[in-house]
């Protein structure tokens, strides 16, 4: 009985030491993406960070973010991006295109050291993207717009623009044709910079032997300040067996008869 009890009281004494030690922290006020010449612009829409400390996983935290880790001295920290599939908050995934950073710090209890990772994009990712910077471009309208958009310029960044005023009722544009995009669940995104007073759909126009089939991917709603949104097109093009090829398309339907709608548009990428 005294074994027993000694033990127990060691025990409760080892977790409250335990509980009361000091941690150190790590803190991540923003994220940066690099981007060279042949991937298009560094914007991005980082929202999470997933922590691994000395290769144990620590955890998802929103930037900002101020964690503390019981390690000292020399620790590995990895870092992976995470992202809102689609937009929707409650689909947070690590970015499987953005590389992983790693960085080895020195840490000390109770103090707090600033880390800024910084991303690039995987070696092997494959990105076609336009973003309106040079002479024509890889995305045109279709033949249900009632419109073609426009290319203007803000703060020196060229955009396309379209709106769709109290005549016209619908814009549509789309990519190129993909002919041999991955599938068996490789993965395939699109990203797009964007602002618009009305909602539009992101889908694909996926190309068989012998018909056309329309699908309808993401709504996304009006943002008054440019956004990112990443559209996980994966199982579309999986699913698309024995496709010729495929296309993905903007679509914005006019609903209100007096307001005029408009989207803007840039560094569409397709990504694979």
């Amino acid at each position: 009985m005294i074994t027993i009890l000694s033990f127990f009281i060691f025990s409760s004494c080892d977790k409250t030491e335990i509980s009361q030690e000091t941690p150190s922290y790590i803190s991540i006020s923003e994220v940066k993406l690099n981007t060279t010449s042949n991937q298009g612009s560094n914007t991005h829409n980082i929202t999470d960070i997933w922590l691994y400390v000395n290769d144990q996983a620590r955890g998802v935290y929103p930037i900002p973010a101020n964690i503390p880790i019981l390690q000292g001295d020399s620790t590995n920290i990895k870092i992976f991006a995470g992202i809102k599939d689609n937009g929707i908050s409650n689909t947070r995934v690590r970015y499987s295109f953005y590389k992983m950073y790693e960085k080895d710090v020195a840490l000390f209890q109770d103090s707090s050291i600033e880390i800024l990772p910084v991303f690039n994009y995987i070696s092997n990712a494959n990105i076609d993207f336009e973003n309106f910077e040079g002479v024509g471009t890889n995305i045109d309208t279709t033949l249900k717009s009632d419109i073609d958009f426009v290319v203007n310029t803000e703060n020196g960044n060229h955009f396309a623009e379209a709106i769709l005023d109290n005549k016209n009722l619908i814009f549509e544009c789309a990519t190129e044709d993909f002919e041999n995009l991955p599938q068996v669940a490789s993965p395939v995104y699109l990203e797009l910079d964007y602002k618009s007073n009305h909602i539009f759909t992101i889908g694909a126009y996926v190309n068989y032997p012998f018909l056309i089939e329309n699908k309808s991917l993401v709504h996304v709603s009006p943002k008054d300040e440019w956004n990112k949104i990443y559209i996980n097109l994966t199982s579309t093009v999986s699913s698309a067996i024995d496709n010729n090829s495929i296309k993905f398309y903007i679509n914005m339907l006019r609903t209100d008869t007096t307001e005029d709608a408009w989207v803007k548009f840039d560094n569409l990428k397709i990504i694979y």
